[in-house]
C-alpha cells in the first residue's frame, strides 16, 4: 500500500479502502478496517473452536462441521447437494468428508424412495451419542464466545452474515473477472 503525504499536518494518510459513504466514518475508513480485521481474527478463532470440538470426537474440523450439519438438518431430507450448499464447500469436497464419516460408521446413506439416484444422508447412534456427549464442552465454549451479545445482536448478526458472505463471493468473482 502507497502512502499519501497530508502536507498540512505532515502526516502520512493510507489510501481510502472503500468508497461508499456507508462504510465511512468522518471522511475516514479506519473503523472500517479495524471492523474488517476483527472479523478476521474472529474467523480465526471460530475456525480454532470448530478444529478443536472436531478433534474431541476424532474429527477434523470439517468432518465435525459435516456431521453436525447433517445432525440438524436430518429432518429435511438432507443429500450431499444441500450439505454441499449449506457449508458452501464443492459437492466433491463434501463428497469425500461425508465417505469418510460413512466409513467411521458416523453418517448412513440411503437411497431417496422417490428418486433412487438421490442419497439422503442421515447421523448413526453413535454419531448422536457422540454429539450429545460433545455438548458438555460445546454448551460452555458457545456461551463463553457469544457472552456479551444479546438476543437482538445474535439476531441481527444472523440477518447481516448471509449478506456480507453474498458480498465476498461477489467480490471474489469481480477479482476472477479483473485479473483471471
Amino acid at each position: 500500500m502507497i502512502d499519501i503525504l497530508d502536507v498540512k499536518n505532515k502526516n502520512r494518510v493510507s489510501p481510502l479502502t472503500v468508497s461508499r459513504d456507508e462504510l465511512l466514518v468522518g471522511g475516514s475508513d479506519r473503523i472500517f478496517r479495524e471492523m474488517l480485521h476483527r472479523i478476521l481474527t474472529f474467523s480465526a478463532l471460530i475456525q480454532a473452536n470448530r478444529d478443536r470440538l472436531g478433534r474431541h470426537i476424532g474429527l477434523s474440523g470439517t468432518q465435525y462441521t459435516a456431521l453436525i450439519s447433517i445432525a440438524h438438518m436430518e429432518s429435511e431430507e438432507i443429500g450431499i447437494a444441500q450439505l454441499a450448499e449449506h457449508l458452501d464447500l464443492s459437492g466433491a469436497f463434501v463428497t469425500t468428508t461425508v465417505n469418510k464419516l460413512v466409513t467411521a460408521g458416523l453418517v448412513a446413506k440411503t437411497s431417496n424412495a422417490q428418486d433412487r439416484r438421490r442419497i439422503i444422508l442421515s447421523v448413526t447412534p453413535k454419531a448422536h451419542e457422540m454429539l450429545t456427549r460433545l455438548t458438555e464442552i460445546q454448551v460452555p465454549v458457545n456461551d463463553i464466545i457469544f457472552r456479551d451479545i444479546s438476543r437482538e445482536q445474535m439476531l441481527e448478526l444472523a440477518r447481516v452474515m448471509p449478506q456480507l458472505i453474498t458480498g465476498a463471493k461477489a467480490s471474489l468473482a469481480l477479482m476472477d473477472f479483473q485479473h483471471g
